[in-house]
């Protein structure tokens, strides 16, 4: 009976891209034991693996390439003098660094930070500016709408209200009595997941030719 040679039972190729015929070659020339045989038996497979990519082969960055992934295929062991300095194990091990969060604090989270940002530069308007009082409106309703979209119950007007005043530090006074969008109506704006957006000719049916 045949054995059958299946991909899950065989090496794990070091750069798949290259195919495994490339990976064979470089583990039959790390059994060479001359070392000028191996060097000129890396030389031929680079040449076939410039090959693969003929248009960035006579580039001098895309040779150094080659190379280093001659030392990569060879799990750094193959023992030959490199015309580039080959890259060292430790660069493929090495823990990738930490990225700095913002830290900044933010105080209700439904919200979100730019929230807060437009809040304090409209707060930083003058009261007789008729903007100022626009962007409170506008500010609130989408409040109201980050609001619903964190938490789905319903929430009084009052609340979102109470809370602009609170994240603007007092410099915004909506009027209590200030009507905001309906939730009902906000939930409706808002796309189902699954649906397609309308598009100009799904509202805008073609007529029927007679």
């Amino acid at each position: 009976m045949i054995a059958r040679d299946y991909n899950t039972q065989r090496k794990k190729m070091k750069l798949p891209e290259y195919g495994r015929s490339i990976h064979k070659m470089v583990d039959h020339i790390m059994k060479i034991k001359n070392r000028e045989e191996r060097i000129l038996a890396v030389k031929a497979v680079i040449d076939v693996m410039g090959m693969m990519y003929p248009y960035l082969r006579d580039i001098n960055e895309f040779k150094h390439k080659l190379w280093d992934h001659i030392a990569i295929m060879s799990d750094f062991k193959l023992d030959i003098d490199y015309p580039y300095d080959p890259p060292k194990p430790e660069t493929f091990i090495e823990k990738p660094r930490l990225i700095p969060y913002d830290q900044t604090d933010i105080k209700y989270r439904h919200y979100g930070k730019i929230m807060e940002k437009y809040i304090a530069a409209t707060g930083r308007m003058d009261d007789d500016n008729p903007v100022k009082a626009t962007n409170t409106e506008l500010l609130a309703n989408q409040m109201k709408k980050a609001y619903l979209a964190w938490n789905k119950d319903a929430v009084e007007d009052s609340k979102i209200l109470k809370d602009l005043v609170y994240l603007s530090h007092g410099k915004l006074k909506p009027d209590l009595d200030m009507h905001l969008l309906e939730t009902s109506d906000i939930f409706k704006l808002q796309p189902k997941k699954g649906k397609p957006t309308p598009t100009s000719n799904q509202s805008n049916p073609p007529r029927k030719h007679k």
